[in-house]
């Protein structure tokens, strides 16, 4: 699973100017199933991503399709881990542990 940190790069005036296709963006990877929850941080300097089904490399290259990174808006940091845990609701996404 992956936590994808988006950190605005430019000010939210031009953020705001690509958010239309951001949300589709968005759209099409929660209808993939590859997104599992995501939201702006608080405060409004970025959001997050949760996501899972894919390798290292798909997400990162999906995260460079977004209209955000493409427009050089945001920049992303993304951290890989194991879902040992999860609520009743993500039981699906859970991973064994890596021996």
């Amino acid at each position: 699973m992956f936590v994808m940190e988006l950190s605005y790069t430019a000010p939210l005036e031009a953020v705001e100017e690509h958010m239309d296709a951001h949300i589709a963006w968005l759209g099409g990877h929660y209808a993939s199933g590859v997104f599992l929850a995501s939201g702006r941080k608080v405060p409004r300097d970025g959001g997050v991503i949760l996501a899972g089904g894919v390798s290292r490399a798909e997400i990162e290259e999906i995260a460079t399709e977004d209209p955000f990174a493409v427009a050089g808006v945001c920049a992303y940091r993304i951290t890989e881990f194991i879902a040992t845990r999860t609520s009743g609701d993500l039981a699906a996404v859970r991973e064994a542990p890596l021996a």
